[in-house]
């Protein structure tokens, strides 16, 4: 069974994905573009800056992160 998501803000999302490389483009009211530069390309993701995000926006981002990336989901969740 995968670990439990926690609950987080985008803000602490976007800190994650700082970690994992990302960088922030832009910032347009509530959502903010990052982008992580790979071999195979450009990956772009939207996190929403909410005070608490969607359990299933927060599964969503990170299942794509986690391709983007190569590393596991269940990492992710604990680097949350």
């Amino acid at each position: 069974m995968p670990p439990k998501l926690p609950q987080v803000s985008g803000h602490e999302v976007v800190k994650l994905l700082e970690q994992l490389g990302y960088e922030v483009v832009r910032q347009r009211g509530s959502h903010i573009r990052l982008r992580l530069i790979t071999p195979e390309g450009e990956h772009h993701i939207t996190v929403p800056a909410h005070r608490t995000m969607a359990k299933g926006t927060l599964s969503d981002i990170l299942t794509a992160v986690s391709r983007a990336t190569g590393e596991s989901k269940k990492k992710l969740i604990r680097m949350l």
